[in-house]
């Protein structure tokens, strides 16, 4: 029997969430911001795998390292974009003037956070520097994930508005994505762009898809065509790595990565498909999509409503997959009926710590119990917003 949900307690749990969030100023501690600590910035900062070792330890560590390490809150664009998205879905619902306020507030916050450096267009990214094994990215250093977060939230502004200069935001970072990304594959049906605007070979799976929606909801909002290929080809490329069995590796080809099939960014795939498919009102890839949701559905939550990490790890249980499920399967509630309500419930039941936090992780033996303010609470916020849009048959741009 499933369990009922109450939607007056999400709606309280979301003011607490806002609260907490801007008690904060919507700053916080990140998932890969250990090199901002002064401390491990000099001792590890002078090779990559110092680097990487100090970020590892420091995401790993089931203690919160941070506080210890002096590393700063600081923003984080997409959480702002987060956000700034849950302010207008609470807007849809309930019309209140103070949310579509908060929510101006907050994209002129991102306008005002726009990576600086000699970038083609508006772009954004994370405010820490980033190694990985594949690429060393600088504090600021803008990128195609974040930038295109940021764009939907702009997007959804002017859908909601219909003000201009929102559009006009959108159209800049478009010239960024379009002009500053490596082209890693283009043919006449395949287009694929890379993660940075650095030398980088690795063909993340998200990255193109996530452009090709954009594109395709910027051309539909501007009554514009001129996108229209490169989208449908960014898209076309993602659709054609999809697994016989219905999933998705993180990049092409697999071995490029020690990720396979997991949860969030599943999640980010369908999500993108989706709104391009909304957008343009295509629907040669409907049945690709439902083959992605089956997938999705079966294995990557447990049967009491627990996100797993991948589709054959189940640990740790992380606050990003179980937003991820709510945000994708609330506007599905008629194909799977009850699952978006098991993972809310499973969520509010064992990551919400209260006073408008929500946890990060579960492992098998211990618990990270600690909130970074993006991968947490700005994730679960726009979750918790969009399932009770999709409660209350408003409708929703996802």
């Amino acid at each position: 029997m499933e369990t009922p949900i109450d939607l007056v307690r999400i709606e309280n749990v979301i003011e607490e969430v806002l609260t907490w969030s801007r008690g904060q100023n919507f700053r916080g501690y990140n998932k890969h911001d250990g090199l901002n600590s002064p401390i491990l910035a000099r001792l590890c900062g002078w090779h990559k795998w110092t680097r990487i070792l100090a970020i590892q330890t420091v995401m790993r560590c089931p203690i919160n390292l941070r506080p210890l390490l002096l590393v700063p809150k600081t923003l984080n664009p997409k959480g702002i974009a987060l956000f700034t998205q849950a302010y207008l879905d609470r807007y849809r619902r309930n019309g209140q003037e103070s949310d579509l306020q908060s929510a101006r507030a907050l994209l002129d916050l991102l306008k005002e956070n726009r990576s600086q450096g000699k970038w083609t267009g508006s772009a954004w990214g994370y405010h820490y520097p980033w190694q990985d094994p594949g690429f060393y990215a600088p504090a600021g250093t803008p990128n195609a994930v974040v930038t295109a977060f940021v764009c939907g939230a702009f997007l959804d502004a002017h859908e909601l508005t219909g003000e201009q200069h929102y559009l006009g935001i959108t159209r800049e970072a478009i010239e960024f994505l379009l002009h500053e990304l490596p082209v890693l594959k283009d043919t006449d049906s395949e287009l694929c762009l890379a993660y940075m605007p650095l030398p980088m070979r690795m063909r993340v799976m998200d990255v193109s898809i996530l452009i090709g929606s954009v594109l395709a909801r910027y051309g539909k909002c501007a009554g514009v065509d001129e996108y229209r290929s490169h989208a449908r080809r960014l898209v076309s490329y993602v659709v054609n790595q999809q697994t016989d069995y219905g999933a998705w590796f993180y990049t092409d080809p697999p071995g490029d990565s020690h990720i396979t099939h997991d949860n969030y960014h599943t999640g980010f795939i369908l999500d993108a498909l989706w709104r391009y498919m909304q957008a343009t009102g295509e629907r040669q890839w409907v049945g690709v999509y439902f083959k992605g949701l089956d997938f999705y559905a079966g294995n990557h939550f447990t049967a009491a409503g627990a996100p797993k990490w991948m589709h054959d790890c189940e640990h740790p249980y992380d606050i990003h997959g179980a937003a991820q499920g709510i945000l994708t399967f609330s506007r599905h509630g008629h194909e799977y009926p009850g699952l978006a309500d098991r993972i809310l419930a499973w969520t509010l039941a064992n990551m919400y710590a209260g006073g408008g936090r929500f946890n990060y992780q579960i492992h098998r033996w211990y618990r990270k119990n600690y909130t970074l303010l993006r991968w947490c609470n700005a994730w679960m916020c726009r979750a918790l917003s969009s399932y009770l849009l999709h409660r209350n048959n408003a409708g929703s741009p996802c």
